[in-house]
C-alpha cells in the first residue's frame, strides 16, 4: 500500500504528492515505479519529469535507473491527467487481463521465491507492441492466488527455452542484479547456415538498435568507434556439424553448424545479429536470416523441414536469491528442433 504524505489542498488543481515506497515496490527502477504510480501519463512525459528534476527521491534528484528502497520518499510533481486518458488506460489493462487465457507452462524449477519455465516458441513473454498478452499475463490468470509474478528477463517471441519469473519482489531485485552484473551464465543452441570457422570463438562487434519506417525494431552491427554502438560480446562453440537436403533427390546439400552460444552481454537480438553479421544466419530467422533458405526449409519436399527459428535458451546458471546456491537449469530441445537435428546428416566436406 502506498502512503501519501502531502497533497495540495485544492482538489481542482493538479496536486504535488509525496509517496513512501513500501516493501513490495522496493528494488524497482524509479522509471518503472513512476509508470505504475502515474497511470494515464504518457511514458515520454514520465521520463521528461525525471530528467528535469521535478521528481525527487528523499528531496534529491534521481536518474531513471535509480533503485528505490523501502521507506524512500518520492515527490511526484503536479500532473494533469484527463479522466478520459485514465479511463482509457484502465480499460486497456482490463481488456488485456480479460483476453489472456489461463495457461501453465512446463516447469523446470519452482519454489517460494522463483519459477523457471520452458517457454515454447511463438509465445511472447508479455503483452504489448501488437501482442495482446504473453506468458506473464497467462500465468497470472492461471494463478489468481499468486501475490507477485514478474519477469526477471526476456526472450524473443520466436525463441524457446528457459525463462525466469520472480515470485517475490526481493527475488526479482536479486536476480535482475545478477543479470545486470553479468553473474549469470546464459547459453543458447543455435543452428546456423554454413560451416562456422572453428577458430571464430568471440564476437564483439558493437550493436545499434533502430526503428524501421513502420516502427518495427531492428538491430545492426556498427563500427567500434560509432557513438551509438553498444558493447556486445558473444561466445561461440561448435557443437556439431550437419547438412540437410532441400529436395528428395538430395542434390546440393546445405552445410549447417549447431552452435553453443553464450551471452556475455544482453543486447536486443544479440545472437541473431552477431552470427548473421559473420555470414552464418540462424535458420528460420525472419528478420536477419537467409529468406530463400528459410522458404526452402518450409516446403514439404525439404528433408528435414523447419518452420520456426532454430534458437533455444538451453542452459541458465544463477545464484539462488535466497540460499545463494549456484543453480544450473537445462531445457532440452523441443521436439520440432530435435527432429530436425535427428534427421539431418553429419557434414561431409
Amino acid at each position: 500500500m502506498k502512503h501519501i504524505i502531502g497533497v495540495n489542498l485544492d482538489p481542482h488543481l493538479p496536486q504535488v504528492k509525496t509517496v513512501r515506497v513500501d516493501e513490495e515496490d522496493a528494488g524497482q527502477r524509479l522509471d518503472n515505479f513512476l509508470l505504475r504510480q502515474l497511470k494515464g501519463v504518457p511514458k515520454t512525459h514520465v521520463y521528461r519529469i525525471i530528467r528535469s528534476g521535478e521528481v525527487r527521491v528523499n528531496k534529491g534528484r534521481a536518474a531513471a535507473d535509480t533503485r528505490v528502497a523501502a521507506g524512500d520518499l518520492v515527490r511526484l510533481p503536479p500532473l494533469r491527467v484527463s479522466e478520459r486518458a485514465a479511463e482509457k488506460t484502465q480499460a486497456m489493462a482490463d481488456q488485456v487481463a480479460r483476453g489472456a487465457p489461463a495457461r501453465e507452462f512446463v516447469v523446470l524449477l519452482e519454489d517460494e521465491h522463483l519459477l523457471a519455465i520452458d517457454k515454447p516458441a511463438g509465445v511472447a513473454v508479455h503483452g504489448g507492441s501488437g501482442v495482446s498478452f504473453g506468458v506473464i499475463e497467462q500465468l497470472r490468470m492461471a494463478r489468481p492466488q499468486a501475490r507477485f509474478l514478474e519477469l526477471v528477463h526476456r526472450l524473443d517471441r520466436d525463441t524457446s527455452g528457459i525463462l525466469l519469473i520472480a515470485k517475490k519482489r526481493s527475488a526479482l531485485k536479486h536476480l535482475q542484479d545478477q543479470f545486470r552484473e553479468r553473474e549469470t551464465g546464459k547459453t543458447y543452441l543455435a543452428l546456423v547456415a554454413g560451416r562456422w570457422p572453428a577458430n571464430k570463438k568471440v564476437l564483439d562487434k558493437p550493436l545499434h538498435k533502430y526503428l524501421l519506417p513502420d516502427g518495427e525494431r531492428r538491430v545492426k552491427v556498427v563500427a567500434k568507434d560509432d557513438p551509438d554502438g553498444m558493447p556486445s560480446v558473444t561466445l561461440v562453440k561448435v557443437a556439431q556439424r550437419l547438412q540437410c537436403t532441400l529436395t528428395p533427390a538430395k542434390d546440393n546439400p546445405v552445410a549447417l553448424s549447431l552452435l553453443e552460444v553464450t551471452l556475455k552481454t544482453g543486447r536486443t537480438h544479440q545472437i541473431r545479429v552477431h552470427v548473421a553479421s559473420e555470414g552464418h544466419p540462424i535458420l528460420g530467422d525472419d528478420k536477419y536470416g537467409d529468406f530463400e533458405l528459410n522458404k526452402a526449409l518450409q516446403r514439404p519436399a525439404a528433408l528435414p523441414g523447419l518452420k520456426r527459428m532454430f534458437l533455444h535458451a538451453w542452459r541458465l546458471q544463477f545464484n539462488h536469491p535466497a540460499s545463494g546456491e549456484r543453480v544450473e537449469l537445462l531445457a532440452q530441445l523441443p521436439p520440432e528442433l530435435e527432429t530436425f537435428i535427428t534427421h539431418a546428416a553429419p557434414y561431409a566436406p
